[in-house]
């Protein structure tokens, strides 16, 4: 069906929302690390990772390479999975209806196996594989490392709050998509969860300054402090426990909840995200008590929406000529999915509601809110100043040269010779051919502030690609998939 219409980049169908979509959970499997299973779809990648932990005494096979290198970061991986299970709980209906609810599911439950293996007692998790210097000196496929794959981990005397935070989040909200479909595995998720809150709450401390080799990649500037409420947020979800909600309204202020007013929402900074989620509490009728409390985290996540809409007197987020959000030049396209997967829930919210909100510079409603998400995501599609699409593989002009080293070397299962830690960089890294395999559904980083994109490996703030880019678009992809689905017409078959 639609097969003669052709792609567009002025009018998008559901069926170029539908073809991102796919995509974009084709992204997580080729991001896979450990021993791929059988129903693997990404045929250019092979397995990968398979002593990780054997140095320690402890299996961490698993999980996933966060972009374009071969590293195992917990804290990103830990959000990646939030945001994904928070996409399937937002649109899970709208993810069935494009048939591929199974593989979001397979790509939570990849990682979500991974921090099962990694938590391996109440207070100790394990939150790096690799390490960072190393990695980056050799441009080599997954299936060929030979750069130092030590693992970090937290524990009483080396905490680690803000992964423990985000792990539990991660964990939980899981918990609630594995509900109905694994019971068994949702209540192992929950109590893992509840287990890492406590231990990030009762042993406080930034991760970065337990793990000195995370301080060049993935540091926290928010501190922990957002991990903590996130985390608990989170638990109340799964666990309607008021204990957990208690625990957010008592350090709303004393950890930054409703005194921070952001506008970027990310892998370090969760305050946007807790303010949205704890502003959808205010009137859900039993939460009377903490309403005072409640609605000053609504102001805050209403501080965030309206700066993304201009609307705000002070602090609104920048866009370029061709009206992309712009927040800044190194990887922004998680800025703007994560923006746009925050306004698509916030925008359901009021639609359902019937509420409008009321912006320092006037007020908006749910359509005004939602027309902005399709921009961002249209932008992103190919509806810009270049004309390409920053999802790789789709339409005809996207990304080539991904920073990404599986992606630009050949196949591990078309050239098994091995590639050593630099023949990579000397044969592939910096040759201008187009990469050896297409990395299908990652979002590269992007255009600079005037819409202009190099597609270069060595341009890597723009041509790289992480996990956490993608997992947001996930459930707004379905959103607009849903929205924009044309009834059959038999002219088109």
């Amino acid at each position: 069906i639609f097969a003669t219409i052709p792609f567009s980049f002025s009018e998008f169908t559901s069926k170029n929302y539908g073809e991102a979509l796919s995509k974009s959970l084709l992204y997580f499997e080729a991001q896979r690390s450990g021993h791929l299973p059988y129903n693997q779809r990404v045929a250019w990648r092979s397995h990968s990772g398979l002593l990780d932990g054997l140095q320690q005494g402890v299996d961490l096979v698993g999980g996933y390479y966060d972009a374009g290198d071969n590293v195992k970061f917990g804290l990103p991986m830990a959000f990646t999975m939030t945001m994904l299970s928070w996409s399937v709980l937002e649109n899970g209906k709208d993810i069935m209806n494009a048939g591929e609810y199974v593989h979001a599911l397979e790509a939570i439950k990849w990682g979500t196996d991974y921090f099962i293996k990694a938590h391996t007692h109440p207070t100790l998790l394990w939150v790096q594989v690799g390490d960072g210097y190393t990695d980056h000196y050799c441009w080599q496929r997954p299936e060929d490392m030979t750069t130092s794959r030590r693992a970090y981990k937290i524990d009483e005397k080396n905490p680690g709050s803000e992964v423990a935070g985000e792990t539990a989040a991660a964990m939980a909200a899981a918990s609630l998509v594995f509900r109905t479909t694994n019971p068994h595995y949702s209540n192992m998720l929950l109590d893992h969860a509840q287990q890492l809150f406590k231990f990030g709450d009762n042993y406080r401390g930034k991760y970065d300054e337990s793990i000195k080799e995370v301080k060049g990649y993935y540091p926290s500037y928010s501190g922990y402090k957002d991990e903590l409420l996130w985390g608990a947020l989170w638990l109340y979800m799964a666990t309607k426990n008021v204990n957990y909600l208690e625990y957010v309204i008592n350090n709303a202020a004393l950890f930054g909840g409703v005194t921070w007013a952001v506008n970027e929402f990310s892998w370090d900074i969760k305050y946007a995200g807790v303010q949205i989620i704890a502003s959808m509490l205010v009137n859900d009728g039993k939460n009377d008590k903490h309403k005072q409390i409640l609605n000053q985290y609504k102001s805050k996540a209403e501080h965030y929406i309206c700066g993304f809409l201009n609307k705000n007197k002070v602090n609104n987020v920048k866009r370029t000529p061709g009206g992309l959000l712009y927040t800044r030049k190194w990887n922004n396209m998680q800025y703007v999915s994560n923006a746009a997967f925050l306004l698509s829930v916030y925008s359901h919210y009021l639609q359902t509601t019937r509420q409008t909100l009321n912006c320092a510079l006037g007020e908006v409603n749910s359509q005004q809110m939602f027309s902005l998400v399709k921009s961002q995501v249209d932008y992103i599609l190919g509806s810009n100043p270049m004309g390409i699409s920053y999802l790789v593989g789709l339409g005809p002009k996207y990304p080539l040269r991904v920073h990404h080293r599986g992606a630009s070397v050949p196949s591990f299962r078309v050239n098994k010779e091995f590639i050593g830690c630099t023949e990579g960089y000397n044969n592939w890294y910096g040759h201008p051919n187009p990469n050896h395999n297409v990395l299908n559904g990652a979002l590269v980083g992007g255009p600079n502030d005037q819409d202009e994109f190099v597609d270069k490996r060595s341009n890597y703030p723009q041509t790289e690609a992480c996990t956490y880019n993608v997992a947001p678009l996930v459930g707004v992809l379905a959103k607009l998939h849903s929205l924009y689905t044309l009834p059959i017409n038999h002219s088109y078959v």
